[in-house]
């Protein structure tokens, strides 16, 4: 085996020696051999193959983009959301596992209603609108985004996974026609000057930032919702790790009932709802 033919094991070492996580170096090796992502026990099993050089030069790249700063969901190109592959890159935002608790509260929400209408408000890949469909076959979705490059994604997901999600442009709710069960939206929330957002460089900046406090487009949902809610509908939104108070605030001076929040995976309250008209 020559040095321009590593062995996976040699890649992998040399892959974390210059800083990258093993597990995305497992994920960028198996793309760049064309092979699926979750496969890594095959890795295991032929660590010591030699790389094919085409395979090599690819990984290569990989591995500088992701030292960069690159999503590695941008990278390969796709992205699991409760249970489905959504194709992803730089036009949305990378889909979080967070967002899943928003999707198992819609879901409780919509249990029992027949053929419910839901609202997903700033869809961006999607990830909410299709998971919501798949899980509820007989609901009525839409999904709203003020971004052109955004719906292709989305629109192209859902015509991929055979969803019949309903994409239209918007923003958030100005002209929106009908009352629906469900409102959900994952705003923009991160405050203009967050030290985080350096990290998040790659990813599409008015996908994340709602002001100084990041809570503009929140603001602007709570207020609008009430007009676009059957009686009894509930509006659900995910927001910041430390945003819960303040947006069951905002219901609450806004008239909803039942203003509560459920925690992400790591136990940090992640999302905020309530109910309209308020129940007593």
């Amino acid at each position: 085996m020559s040095a321009d033919t590593p062995s996976i094991a040699l890649a992998l070492t040399g892959a974390a020696a210059l800083g990258l996580a093993r597990l995305d170096a497992q994920l960028l090796l198996l793309h760049a051999l064309g092979r699926p992502t979750h496969d890594r026990a095959w890795l295991l099993a032929h660590d010591g193959d030699a790389l094919p050089p085409a395979a090599a030069a690819a990984y290569g790249a990989l591995c500088s983009a992701r030292l960069a700063g690159d999503p590695v969901a941008y990278l390969l190109g796709e992205k699991e959301f409760h249970g489905l592959t959504l194709q992803v890159d730089a036009r949305v935002l990378v889909p979080r596992p967070d967002t899943e608790t928003l999707v198992e509260w819609a879901l409780e929400r919509l249990h029992g209603l027949p053929r419910p209408a839901v609202l997903d408000l700033g869809t961006g890949s999607g990830a909410i609108a299709l998971a919501l469909q798949q899980a509820r076959p007989d609901a009525q979705v839409t999904a709203i985004d003020r971004s052109a490059d955004a719906l292709a994604v989305a629109q192209a997901n859902g015509t991929r996974l055979g969803l019949p999600v309903r994409f239209a442009p918007g923003n958030w709710l100005d002209g929106v026609a009908g009352r629906f069960d469900l409102i959900v939206s994952n705003p923009p929330y991160i405050a203009a000057h967050d030290p985080h957002l350096p990290a998040l460089a790659r990813e599409p900046i008015e996908a994340l930032v709602a002001g100084a406090d990041g809570l503009d487009d929140l603001r602007r949902i709570v207020q609008q919702a009430p007009e676009h809610l059957a009686a009894g509908g509930w509006l659900l939104l995910e927001h910041g790790h430390d945003q819960s108070a303040a947006v069951q605030a905002l219901l609450a001076a806004r008239g909803f009932g039942a203003v509560q929040s459920r925690n992400d995976l790591a136990g940090i309250p992640r999302c905020t709802g309530g109910i309209w008209p308020a129940v007593k």
